[in-house]
């Protein structure tokens, strides 16, 4: 779990944590379905053609206030789609807080794979639907009764998972809520394909407002407001006369209300909604269907191209050197004692920064050599990764009777803002080169295929820095002769003679060196590789499918 997923959590669908999720995000926001891309540059040149016609007829475009009812849909959907997410964000600082086993917390990182894994089945949701119920809700309404009942079979039975005698049952919790992320991931499809057509083409601009705005507020909603009112400590600090020993809300019933609120919302889009009506006077965007086995040839295809294959591998590799630090920090931050809801709320002072970064960001990465910005910030966001160690290690000599003082947050509150700053540098450089060399003619599957490598780029490396901190810690029995803490069961035999396990050498110090040790290495070699791509000629990166 990335630092900054725990502070703002977005799976690579954004930029951020992920994602501005890898969920920016995300973080990924930033990833979109194969079809949307190419219907956004069709709509572009369609638009143009419209505002042409608009003027040699005198015609006035119609505003957004007759479509405000489909923005506002759009939005609630997105908001839905959010809230999984935001709930998957929590249960690690959760898990955590129950002392579970770092092998145990890589296991259950698998659960934000499912987005950055969503183009192996988007063609599939694209092209298999009923036609006379509609062809987005055809996947919409099943995979948001799926959301609604997976969520109500939580809430009776995800205290029993976190609190069974033998300790959270992780692996039931990672298989429920990798279904919730991959049903989430599917109806974002869905979601994203009903927007260009919902809309009419002089409205549909606000389809990605919508996915920003409704997504963000989503996750937000199931992690760091559900955190805040969850803890019973915040509750009674800053909500409450009387002290009580639970938050205001349980996991259980938030659970249940949004478990509740997927099914009753679904029932009312599946009856009232008509996904092929047409408003008066409104021009929409049509559709393009393409066939599930081209769209997986020319995928294929634009993966054995040279420079791209190249790209891909480098990709893959170059956030190996970022991963102890995006990955653990944040859960040693929680394990040194910082509250876990206070480590969400950080993300509110983010925002106006997340959002300012990448305008800012962009008038440098685009002209023609976008890759020199992701070169420069790299060696300092591997700086970054050394100044959280540093950070863990400095945490518990600062933890007061009453917690942690004031400037200790405005100091996790500035590495976080600078750490930002890097990602954001390398991010959205990365996204401008992507759009550079993006084959026009296959512009959306081309671009979707460079965020789906670039996202996994982020997860596989953070998933095994997570599995290897347990193995990378050494332990010993103090206070009981021939003992040792190799193992869990050797750690209880050493508590049953009246000893206790002393960490001599966290596993997480090892890592956070060997990563900026790997990552100065890639940097220094694989990443003037990774420049000199920028020379290649425009020809280079043109899929042959389309010469």
């Amino acid at each position: 779990m990335e630092l900054s997923d725990l502070m703002n959590g977005r799976q690579r669908k954004l930029g951020g944590g992920s994602a501005l999720s890898e969920n920016m995000r995300s973080t990924n926001r930033e990833e979109i379905s194969s079809s949307e891309p190419e219907v956004d540059d069709e709509a572009d040149g369609l638009l143009r053609g419209s505002d042409s016609e608009d003027r040699r007829h005198g015609r006035v475009r119609p505003g957004i206030r007759g479509e405000l009812g489909n923005v506002l849909l759009l939005l609630f959907l997105y908001v839905l789609q959010g809230i999984p997410l935001g709930l998957a964000g929590s249960i690690p600082l959760i898990l955590q807080s129950k002392s579970v086993s770092y092998r145990d917390q890589a296991f259950f990182s698998f659960v934000f794979w499912p987005f950055s894994l969503k183009l192996l089945w988007a063609p599939l949701v694209d092209a298999l639907y009923f036609s006379r119920f509609g062809r987005r809700k055809s996947w919409l309404v099943p995979t948001q009764y799926l959301l609604g009942l997976f969520m109500l079979y939580l809430s009776f039975t995800v205290n029993s998972l976190l609190q069974d005698e033998k300790g959270p049952n992780v692996v039931t919790l990672t298989a429920v809520f990798f279904m919730l992320a991959f049903l989430a991931a599917t109806q974002d499809i869905a979601v994203d394909g009903w927007a260009l057509t919902m809309l009419s083409r002089e409205n549909v601009g606000y389809a990605s407002t919508c996915n920003s705005v409704g997504q963000t507020a989503g996750y937000f909603l199931g992690n760091v407001l559900f955190l805040a009112l969850e803890s019973a400590n915040f509750c009674n600090k800053y909500l409450r006369m009387e002290p009580k020993d639970t938050g205001i809300v349980t996991l259980p019933d938030f659970l249940f209300f949004w478990g509740m609120v997927f099914l009753v919302s679904t029932t009312l889009v599946a009856i009232f909604k008509r996904e092929n009506e047409h408003a008066k006077g409104k021009r929409r965007v049509p559709e393009e269907t393409h066939g599930v086995m081209e769209t997986y040839k020319l995928l294929f295809t634009i993966l054995k191209m040279p420079t791209v294959f190249t790209f891909c591998s480098l990709l893959l590799t170059a956030k190996v050197g970022f991963s102890a630090a995006d990955a653990v920090t944040g859960l040693k931050l929680v394990e040194a004692g910082v509250p876990k809801e206070q480590l969400a709320l950080l993300a509110v002072p983010m925002v106006p920064l997340q959002i300012l970064l990448p305008v800012v960001i962009s008038r440098y990465t685009a002209g023609p050599r976008p890759l020199d910005v992701f070169y420069k910030a790299f060696p300092f966001r591997l700086l970054i990764g050394l100044e959280y160690a540093l950070l863990v290690w400095w945490t518990p000599s600062v933890k007061q009777a009453g917690g942690f003082p004031v400037y200790y947050y405005a100091i996790v509150l500035l590495s976080y803002a600078v750490h930002q700053v890097a990602l954001y540098s390398m991010y959205v450089a990365c996204m401008a080169f992507h759009a550079k060399v993006s084959d026009p003619l296959i512009g959306g599957t081309y671009m979707t295929l460079l965020n789906t490598v670039t996202n996994l780029g982020g997860n596989w490396p953070s998933t095994v820095a997570l599995w290897l901190v347990d193995p990378l810690t050494s332990k010993e029995c103090q206070g009981a002769a021939g003992q040792s803490c190799g193992s869990p069961a050797e750690a209880g035999l050493c508590a049953k003679e009246g000893g206790s396990c002393v960490t001599t050498l966290d596993g997480y110090y090892v890592e956070s060196v060997v990563c900026v040790v790997i990552g100065l290495a890639w940097w220094v070699w694989l990443g003037k590789k990774m420049r000199r791509l920028q020379e290649q000629s425009p020809a280079a990166w043109r899929c042959r499918a389309n010469q």
